[in-house]
């Protein structure tokens, strides 16, 4: 069994929300997701996915893309992201799509790595961080404790972290979100949301401090699920 990641589905299969006003890479995206999914992916195989699933407005709008996944090979795990209105109750999701896990406050399990989550916010210091932002990347620091401290009640000794904003700011500097990861015993953080190569070059990658750090971005992976472990 395999763990992979991939953020920023941006699916909008529903809604007329083309993402090649983005660029000309994300023409035909979510064609090549799906393409690439069912070539790597196997049935038994795990798929985090950290925020941005869809386009929709409303959940009833969304349902054509979590049909969508739901019919990909793997289990699926995942977080909301900034853009994901239609995300209102994750225990209804999960009523609704079985075999897929809606990470809310809480945590999941793989083998014996617990995978916790929360969004996170732009960080203070950040080029697009204003005064109106504070107050979310405050709520999210608590969510995320929340997430964290349910794996550690369950005994958890190793944690993957998901989150869909990176925890740092644009300039890669220390957070509060960086020092709550540094508390419990998170080996590997995956993240999306940073479109296009000045963004992508911002992002935090690779090992800091014993933590693996792994930017999924759709389009930073050429809109393949990575491969973790």
């Amino acid at each position: 069994m395999g763990l992979f990641a991939i953020a920023d589905l941006h699916f909008g299969f529903s809604v007329n929300k083309p993402m090649s006003i983005f660029g000309a890479n994300w023409e035909g995206h979510s064609e090549r997701i799906i393409e690439n999914w069912r070539r790597e992916v196997g049935k038994e195989d795990t798929v985090l996915i950290p925020g941005d699933i869809s386009w929709a407005m409303k959940e009833e709008d969304a349902v054509a893309d979590l049909q969508v996944i739901q019919g990909l090979p793997g289990r699926k795990i995942f977080l909301e992201g900034n853009h994901d209105y239609w995300w209102k109750s994750a225990a209804r999701l999960e009523r609704n799509f079985e075999g897929m896990r809606f990470l809310k406050n809480d945590c999941d399990l793989y083998e014996n790595l617990y995978i916790c989550g929360s969004r996170g916010w732009l960080c203070p210091n950040d080029t697009r961080f204003t005064a109106q932002d504070q107050k979310l990347y405050e709520r999210e620091q608590i969510r995320l404790r929340l997430s964290l401290d349910s794996a550690m009640r369950k005994g958890a000794e190793e944690i993957l972290l998901m989150m869909h904003f990176p925890p740092v700011n644009d300039r890669q500097e220390n957070s509060a979100f960086l020092e709550i990861i540094r508390e419990y015993p998170i080996r590997h953080v995956v993240y999306g949301h940073l479109h296009g190569r000045p963004s992508h070059e911002s992002g935090i990658k690779g090992e800091r401090d014993g933590i693996v750090y792994h930017l999924v971005s759709a389009d930073y992976l050429d809109f393949c699920p990575k491969r973790l472990f």
